[in-house]
């Protein structure tokens, strides 16, 4: 009788093992096919990363990229002004119609610049900003408050929100 017991227990084993050697084979599929899965969802968000940040430097070479020629091309900002200025107390007529035709082309070509996100960084009777100006010198002045700029050797300059050149100012201290 014990031998009945002991065959009848193996065979009902035997199916047992069977059906769960099929569930393991299942659930082994299952862990491949979410394995694959969460792959390829990772593969998805780092692309979709990936274009963002392409993107974000496309904005950024394109807002930021001409950088460069601009901050040359203030130079000759810069001498356009410094002719006028050295000219303008001159009394000849010729002269003054050539300070007034450079003095156009200068601002002629400071309205192209902005149109490319230049603008100018406001300092004469502002308060020094270490972020915006260059302290060159201070001085006393009368009628100022302390850390007034009373007078701008260069003018700064912004692109598109960013300082590419700080201005150059003297200070008032008391």
């Amino acid at each position: 009788m014990q031998n009945e017991t002991t065959n009848q227990e193996q065979e009902s084993k035997a199916p047992v093992t069977e059906e769960v050697m099929v569930e393991a084979e299942k659930v082994e599929e299952k862990k491949i096919e979410i394995d694959y899965k969460s792959k390829f969802l990772y593969l998805a968000a780092e692309m979709e990363n990936l274009r963002k940040r392409a993107d974000r430097e496309r904005d950024e070479f394109l807002k930021y990229g001409n950088e460069k020629i601009l901050k040359g091309l203030l130079e000759v900002v810069d001498n356009f002004e410094r002719t006028v200025d050295a000219l303008k107390g001159d009394e000849d007529s010729k002269i003054k119609n050539i300070v007034t035709g450079i003095d156009m082309v200068g601002k002629q070509f400071i309205k192209v610049l902005e149109k490319f996100g230049l603008e100018q960084v406001k300092a004469l009777g502002e308060e020094f900003d270490p972020n915006l100006h260059e302290a060159l010198s201070q001085m006393p002045a009368e009628g100022k408050k302390d850390d007034e700029i009373i007078q701008v050797y260069e003018k700064g300059y912004k692109l598109n929100g960013r300082l590419i050149r700080p201005a150059k100012v003297i200070v008032a201290k008391n």
